[in-house]
């Protein structure tokens, strides 16, 4: 089965493990190859599934697959914004 893994940036199954049997076996590295987690949800859904399936195709424990590093927002913003209240400058 194929079905899409990473809505987001439309990654699917067969496209992990097309990067795992390009050596590819740790989800940092199988993030930047194929774009999973990089989209708006930032892997909140996908890179739990894409855990499971690395570590089964590898046969590594999950913790061993490794989690991807959170990245900052690229524009800062006041804790205000994120409470939604008004902002004062």
């Amino acid at each position: 089965m194929t079905g899409i893994v990473c809505r987001c940036m439309d990654v699917t199954k067969e496209d992990l493990l097309n990067a795992i049997e390009e050596g590819y076996t740790d989800i940092e590295s199988i993030k930047r190859v194929t774009g999973l987690g990089r989209g708006p949800c930032q892997g909140k859904t996908c890179v739990p599934i894409a855990i499971g399936i690395i570590a089964r195709a590898t046969g590594k424990h999950p913790d061993e697959v490794g989690y991807i590093t959170p990245r900052p927002p690229t524009k800062p913003i006041f804790l205000e914004q994120l409470a939604d209240e008004e902002v004062k400058e």
